[in-house]
């Protein structure tokens, strides 16, 4: 249990860090993103709005040497674009390309009646950011060489990522190595638990023992009367109740404390089964039984046949008188799959499902008398499954059909 404590800190902690790291590396690159796109725009608004070039930048300049549009005087020396004008039919009226270099006159009308079929207005058109502005004339399409940008762009996403990487793997090795110490005052005090309930069954069972042998010497001078007969009946409870602790403790401690060896799991659970055939009857309940013969698995035997003994138990407890109990054992594929179906008197609702293998819990605790159980047997089924790295789930049909489901590993 601690170390699968431990995996779930690590997995939870780590999924957190890719979270957050995520959003962050997220948000930075699309607020540069769109820096690069803001940029760019600005530039093609004032090409567009002067007819496919820069307007005059002598004199006219604001504080630090700005334009009063906000421009840097630098810009239209530091910008590289170039214009197509078409007109209405389609042709192509006027093409400039003084100010860039890697693009000529027939490249120019190729990108600019591609971009003509666009339905946008703006956008990027391989390395360039273009844009759309009607005049008189035609349609002026205004390119702007971003290639420098993406470039920056693309090398700060691919460093973000890499940074990002580097921080999540370096702090999974440093919550991998202190995880254990985080953890270890939940397992001491786990430890602490176990060897209570360890230490303190065995030190009830001596006066459940003097008590019970007490009541039987009073039975053999007095008589039986309903005192004693209370005082045995609830002297056995807590005895059974002890040992059902006990067992739960020894079972969730490792799987190693069980002895697994191959063994025969189909003859295991029929031998399980006879003994609650007298019961079912006596209490005019049917109990029906499908095992699929010649199958194997390694475990321990014992703890499979305490295994189906709790929950053939369970359901004699809890369903109607001549209700129907179904147990099955299949193999499926790789696995075995164990299941045990009864109905029930009360209705299961699906969010008391999750809590069925509680210890102590009840869907309905006004029955403890009449069940006689504790409600630890199926903590104690799903110790066993655990134990054999099995799985175990409750489901309800109708709310009225309470199914277990034990899937093992097949030999």
């Amino acid at each position: 249990m601690i170390r699968k404590l431990r995996i779930q800190f690590i997995v939870l902690a780590m999924l957190s860090l890719l979270l957050l790291l995520t959003v962050i590396v997220t948000g930075m690159n699309l607020l540069n993103y769109r820096s690069v796109v803001n940029d760019a725009d600005e530039v093609l608004s004032i090409i567009s709005q002067n007819r496919g070039v820069f307007p005059n930048m002598e004199g006219g300049q604001g504080p630090g040497g700005r334009h009063p549009h906000g421009m840097s005087p630098e810009l239209p020396y530091e910008s590289r674009y170039f214009s197509v004008l078409l007109g209405d039919d389609g042709t192509v009226i006027r093409v400039d390309t003084s100010r860039i270099a890697s693009v000529d006159s027939s490249r120019a009308e190729k990108y600019a009646r591609a971009v003509e079929q666009k339905t946008s207005e703006k956008g990027f058109f391989e390395q360039f950011r273009y844009i759309k502005s009607y005049e008189d004339n035609g349609v002026r399409i205004s390119f702007l060489d971003c290639g420098r940008s993406l470039d920056a762009y693309n090398n700060f996403l691919l460093i973000s990522i890499v940074m990002a990487a580097a921080g999540f793997f370096v702090v999974f090795f440093v919550i991998v190595f202190f995880s254990g110490r985080f953890i270890r005052p939940i397992a001491e005090s786990y430890e602490k638990q176990k060897h209570f309930i360890t230490d303190a069954g065995h030190e009830i069972k001596t006066p459940l023992t003097i008590i019970s042998a007490n009541t039987d010497l009073l039975e053999m001078d007095i008589g039986s009367n309903e005192c004693l007969d209370e005082i045995k009946q609830q002297a056995k409870r807590l005895t059974g109740l002890t040992n059902d602790l006990v067992s739960l403790a020894r079972m969730e401690e490792s799987k190693q404390a069980l002895p697994m060896i191959e063994f025969p799991v189909s003859e295991v659970v029929q031998e399980a089964v006879a003994p609650f055939n007298a019961p079912a009857q006596a209490q005019n309940k049917q109990l029906v039984c499908n095992i699929q013969p010649m199958l194997s698995m390694k475990g321990n035997d014992q703890a499979i046949s305490q295994l189906v003994s709790l929950l053939l138990d369970n359901a004699l407890k809890y369903s109607p008188e001549g209700g129907v109990i179904s147990l099955e054992l299949v193999r499926q594929g790789k696995h075995l799959v164990l299941s045990v179906c009864n109905p029930t008197l009360e209705e299961i609702f699906p969010d008391q499902l999750p809590h069925v293998f509680d210890r102590f819990y009840r869907s309905d605790p006004s029955r403890n008398s009449q069940t006689g159980g504790h409600g630890i047997g199926l903590s104690i089924a799903k110790a066993i499954v655990t134990a054999h790295d099995g799985k175990i789930s409750a489901e309800t049909k109708d709310g009225h059909t309470f199914i277990i489901t034990a899937v093992f590993s097949a030999s």
